[in-house]
């Protein structure tokens, strides 16, 4: 039986009527979310404009912008929604959001996620022990880092990132300022002949942010204490000619192989089969520099420098300039090693830098190599262990890397000095700790 035309319009029209009630209502309700979201991540709303939904979501391998700090803004961002989005779907209570900082490898790819709170928090130095290290070598490195950024920031985008300590709001230019003012105060005190105020520890507690960075290791979950690990310098003998003796090269890029990247094609063993030398298919392309002994070559691959006695009775430092691009393969023995490194003749041991001639100048009891990605360059860091049933504080800058820390936040190589053999290496280094609580310092 149908209904009067009357009665139609009427149930018509009260539809529409219930239907925009409840369009505004949920359009009111979304303004409301959208505003509240905007006043507590303002800088996270305008870079979600021009990134990709989920960009920042852990199973994809990320390009970071260097130099923008919203970046991290927007990482954590979309964790928060992350862990929002998975509470309410397990039914469970909304917990406290943590901060995640997203670690990356030398090409600037993801490599797993780490809560900042985790890794690094506030902490003091102990007041009552003097802080250790050598005046004149430390205010060397930490001048020749300061001029790093002001000379090479602009063409090394890697020192402009904010790395793990973006989540205890630190900046470059904070790390800048601390370089600054360590350089005034070791300056003003090395000129009144008097012991640097940088080695009392309750001056460091007053002027500096003392962050304690515990270690993250996916592989011993249960390692809080960093790693140290040392590294340096051996002296060995060597000759410019190939000979019976000294039969391994070590060879130097011409400055058109930037261009010209034949050299990524060829493996550790290719060099070492002869293929630079005459006769051989690529022979003239690069220029020998010196002839070691095989265990004189692998020393110098792993430590980065060596300083050569040549049998004529000329010497020779010699730092690594340029690899084949070959990944280093952690847990395969050293001989077996595709990766290759071809050197330049240096005037002083040489640390972190984006090519041969921009490197920074180290030097031993004072630099530490690490994590430049994630940790970051001029990073001040402090050691605190004990020695013969005594605590002792050391101080270094990280201005140096290698390739046992792409990435590593846990462990930090220590340049030990320069030495005749590894007997008096090993000798020296005992004294040092495996082991050590590790802080950074950042000026107030």
């Amino acid at each position: 039986m149908s209904l009067p035309l009357r009665q139609k319009l009427r149930l018509t029209v009260s539809f529409a009527a219930l239907l925009v009630v409840g369009l505004g209502s949920s359009y009111l309700y979304t303004q409301s979310k959208t505003k509240q979201l905007a006043q507590q991540h303002p800088a996270a709303q305008n870079l979600s404009k021009t990134q990709p939904e989920n960009s920042a979501l852990p199973q994809q391998q990320i390009s970071f912008a260097s130099g923008q700090e919203n970046a991290f803004i927007f990482q954590q961002t979309s964790y928060e929604n992350q862990d929002k989005q998975n509470t309410r779907s397990s039914g469970q209570k909304s917990e406290p959001v943590s901060t995640y900082y997203q670690v990356i490898d030398e090409l600037q790819k993801y490599k797993f996620s780490v809560q900042g709170g985790q890794v690094l928090t506030s902490g003091k130095l102990p007041p009552t022990l003097k802080v250790n290290f050598n005046q004149a070598d430390l205010l060397s490195v930490l001048s020749n880092t300061r001029k790093y950024y002001q000379d090479y920031a602009s063409e090394d985008p890697t020192v402009l990132r904010t790395g793990l300590l973006g989540a205890q709001g630190v900046n470059v230019q904070d790390i800048l300022k601390t370089l600054d003012f360590m350089i005034s105060v070791l300056q003003e005190d090395i000129a009144n002949n008097r012991a640097t105020r940088l080695q009392d520890p309750n001056f460091i507690n007053t002027h500096f942010r003392v962050i304690k960075w515990s270690a993250y290791n996916s592989q011993t979950p249960d390692q809080k204490q960093l790693r140290i690990t040392k590294y340096a310098v051996f002296t060995h003998p060597g000759s410019h000619k190939k000979t019976s003796t000294y039969n391994t090269p070590i060879y130097s890029l011409k400055d058109n192989s930037s261009n010209n990247k034949f050299y990524t094609k060829y493996t550790k063993q290719d060099v070492l089969s002869g293929i630079y030398e005459p006769g051989g298919k690529e022979f003239g392309k690069v220029e020998p520099l010196a002839y070691l002994t095989r265990e004189g070559l692998e020393e110098a691959l792993m430590e980065g420098t060596i300083l050569i006695n040549f049998t004529d009775g000329s010497k020779g430092l010699f730092n690594v300039d340029r690899n084949n691009e070959m990944p280093y393969l952690r847990g395969v023995k050293a001989t077996a090693q595709k990766r290759y490194w071809y050197f330049r003749e240096v005037d002083a041991i040489k640390g972190y830098g984006y090519k041969i001639d921009a490197k920074i100048s180290i030097k031993p009891g004072v630099t530490f190599a690490g994590d430049v990605q994630n940790i970051g360059l001029g990073r001040v860091i402090v050691l605190e262990y004990t020695k013969g049933g005594r605590k002792q504080l050391q101080l270094g800058v990280l201005s140096d890397t290698g390739g046992a820390f792409l990435p590593n936040l846990h462990q930090l190589d220590f340049l030990a000095g320069i030495f005749q053999n590894r007997k008096d290496f090993d000798q020296h280094i005992r004294q040092l700790p495996e082991y050590a609580t590790a802080y950074i310092l950042v000026k107030k």
